[in-house]
């Protein structure tokens, strides 16, 4: 796989996206998520919850895509994959929540103030990860988000 790497800097420069999974009848179903881009293994992560409609769309049809532009809109990206589907948090130290913990770091960039309550809420609202391993990349990416020696060097060493 092969993905262009002024796409890949845009993405992983970016945390909030829209993601489209496929409806029952066939028809996009649009939902503003955020997620962590590793370049190392060309998976995004996003914490969803069992009982929403993306959810239940991936576990008929796990094809979906992450839709992300920059602050101006005109430069943007869709990453283009197929989703795994950890299990649901039923504890507040199971490896779903430990994987959760560590998608809030990544894309927070910052601890929660109380972990404990981020874990129990883990477990309350039944969240699980989506895990978009990216397997085509489109869009126009343009400076500034040509890209950076830093992110082309980690990239080209993670393919």
């Amino acid at each position: 796989m092969t993905l262009d790497p002024n796409l890949v800097a845009l993405a992983a420069e970016r945390n909030i996206g829209a993601l489209a999974t496929m409806k029952r009848d066939g028809r996009p179903q649009l939902s503003a998520v955020n997620f962590t881009l590793d370049l190392a293994t060309a998976v995004a992560r996003i914490s969803v919850r069992d009982d929403r409609a993306k959810t239940h769309n991936l576990r008929r049809d796990p094809r979906a895509s992450i839709f992300v532009t920059s602050p101006d809109g005109w430069t943007y990206a869709v990453l283009e994959g197929t989703v795994e589907l950890s299990a649901v948090a039923l504890a507040p130290e199971d490896d779903t929540v430990q994987e959760l913990v560590k998608v809030f770091r990544a894309i927070r960039g910052e601890d929660h103030p109380d972990w404990d309550e981020y874990r129990a809420a883990m477990v309350a609202d039944r969240r699980l990860v989506a895990r978009l391993r990216v397997e085509h990349a489109y869009g126009l990416a343009r400076p500034p988000y040509a890209v950076p020696q830093h992110v082309a060097l980690q990239y080209a060493s993670s393919v």
